[in-house]
């Protein structure tokens, strides 16, 4: 299976990636985590973004916050699929983060999650990877499966208390 390659802005956009890394960890996919700036390293990021492929990447995920450059720093030099994950910072509460991320160019696109959607951004980055692999995708149709049975426990735990 294919590695996902995650790159943040900042450290400070760490306990983000944790939500990432920790759902990809839960269904068994292969990643590795970078500090890359595409303002302050974009040298290291575009080539980290260049070199995906061939280093066994699938998909790419991007995490930054206000301008939020990297996600279209990294597909404009990838044609792997690029998750950009907005990360609320400053004033703004993350919606120039998530402005930035969603208003990309015909011909460079970047797939965008919620704010802060570490954990989305694994789940989609686990689809794309299991339209080739059928054991990832039983993983997350199983996924699916639990997911609505803790909600319909909790609905009939609502229902026991009132």
């Amino acid at each position: 299976m294919k590695k996902v390659g995650i790159i943040m802005g900042s450290d400070s956009d760490l306990p983000i990636i944790k939500k990432a890394t920790d759902m990809l960890t839960s269904l068994g996919i292969e990643f590795e985590v970078h500090v890359f700036s595409a303002h302050r390293t974009p040298e290291q990021a575009r080539d980290f973004s260049v070199n995906a492929r061939k280093n066994g990447f699938g998909v790419l995920i991007a995490a930054a916050g206000m301008a939020a450059h990297l996600a279209g720093a990294v597909a404009a030099n990838t044609t792997l699929p690029v998750i950009g994950i907005p990360c609320k910072s400053g004033d703004l509460g993350g919606m120039d983060a998530l402005l930035s991320t969603v208003q990309m160019p015909t011909g460079i696109p970047v797939a965008t999650v919620a704010i802060n959607g570490g954990g989305n951004a694994a789940l989609l980055a686990a689809q794309i990877l299991a339209v080739e692999d059928k054991e990832l995708a039983a993983k997350l149709d199983a996924k699916r499966v639990n997911d609505a049975n803790a909600v319909l426990q909790k609905d009939a735990a609502i229902a026991e208390k009132l």
